[in-house]
């Protein structure tokens, strides 16, 4: 992995973080948040393609060194975070990823849980230009939509269990009718988490490698 670990203020403490940067040394700042597995090596691995793609990424640490294997074990971890906390956290990602980034505005991306709390997150800081959010759920998450201040791209699964194609056109009438603007693409025939290579059960590789294109591509038009 190119990235390393770092320490940024967060909460009145310290909190920490995967910080990738591409070979240049600065980039638009991209935070990637975590699944409900933890701060894993595939979300590493994704802000390393950040990376490697001219951003410079950091991948909070939103469980505080806690990770899950078993979707029980994520489950818990995922329902024990503190809203309070989180908010404040991801505050102090923001302002730490603005001191990295080249650019005045960042992006901010996640997946399963991180999705919903890509949305919260650019919520909280008029300093996010762009949202990506890959099926995002979290019970207890919920972002006002009315402080939401950058467009977002959402990318959903047909078959998903967890977030229907049903949920995904809710959340893109929520975010219009609040005034915000938003794209949501649902891809057929697959399911929850198609995005992770690392779990081959869920892992679509056509899926994958679209939505890739599209965040570059969102990303780049919205944060240059």
């Amino acid at each position: 992995m190119a990235g390393e670990m770092i320490t940024f203020p967060s909460n009145g403490s310290t909190a920490s973080g995967y910080l990738a940067k591409p070979k240049s040394g600065s980039g638009t700042g991209v935070i990637v948040l975590q699944e409900w597995w933890g701060l894993v090596p595939h979300i590493k691995s994704v802000a390393d393609r950040f990376a490697a793609a001219g951003f410079v990424a950091l991948a909070p640490d939103m469980y505080h060194g806690e990770t899950a294997g078993h979707p029980d074990d994520a489950g818990r971890l995922m329902m024990a975070l503190n809203i309070a906390d989180t908010e404040k956290a991801l505050r102090g990602a923001a302002a730490a990823l603005l001191e990295q980034s080249s650019g005045k505005k960042i992006g901010s991306i996640g997946f399963c849980l991180g999705g919903q709390l890509a949305l919260f997150a650019a919520t909280l800081n008029p300093a996010f230009g762009a949202c990506v959010d890959f099926y995002g759920i979290h019970p207890n998450v919920k972002p006002d939509f009315a402080k939401l201040k950058c467009p977002v791209l959402g990318l959903f699964a047909e078959t998903d269990a967890y977030v229907t194609p049903e949920h995904a056109k809710a959340l893109d009438k929520a975010i219009k009718a609040a005034g915000g603007s938003s794209e949501i693409h649902v891809y057929p025939k697959v399911g929850h988490a198609f995005f992770n290579d690392s779990r081959p059960e869920a892992y679509d590789k056509a899926a994958a490698e679209d939505a890739w294109s599209r965040t570059l591509n969102f990303f780049r038009k919205h944060l240059g």
